[in-house]
């Protein structure tokens, strides 16, 4: 039978998709979304760290043809957090986006199955 993702499995990912929550090396301060057991730079465990979502966008792409539960358009976009990791996260709002745009987060219906399914929250970012 065919691994499926169970539901505690989703509910032990929410801190990370829902705070921000990433990782900083205890040694070297390196930081790390998402997050990691240890540093890819020098080898040491790493804590908890709390991103603060602001940012600012590097490059975007609007989708016009999204999967089904997605409203649509919707933009992409590739940002650079104030603490240094880059990000992919979906923007709010239907404005063309602009690159070096200061962005926030903001928590966020992302889609849902069907008018009576599961809809799915978490972070988006807006233009600030």
């Amino acid at each position: 039978m065919p691994y499926r993702k169970g539901v505690a499995s989703v509910w032990r990912d929410a801190e990370s998709r829902y705070r921000l929550i990433g990782t900083k090396c205890e040694k070297c301060g390196e930081l790390y979304f998402p997050p990691r057991v240890l540093c890819k730079k020098c080898g040491e465990k790493t804590v908890k760290f709390k991103f603060s979502g602001r940012g600012e966008i590097i490059s975007y792409t609007t989708v016009h043809s999204p999967p089904a539960g997605f409203q649509k358009p919707y933009s992409l976009a590739i940002i650079r957090l104030e603490e240094g990791p880059i990000v992919l996260g979906m923007l709010t709002g239907t404005n063309p986006p602009k690159i070096g745009a200061k962005v926030i987060p903001a928590f966020r219906k992302i889609s849902e199955d069907g008018k009576s399914g599961v809809i799915r929250y978490g972070i988006k970012f807006e233009v600030v």
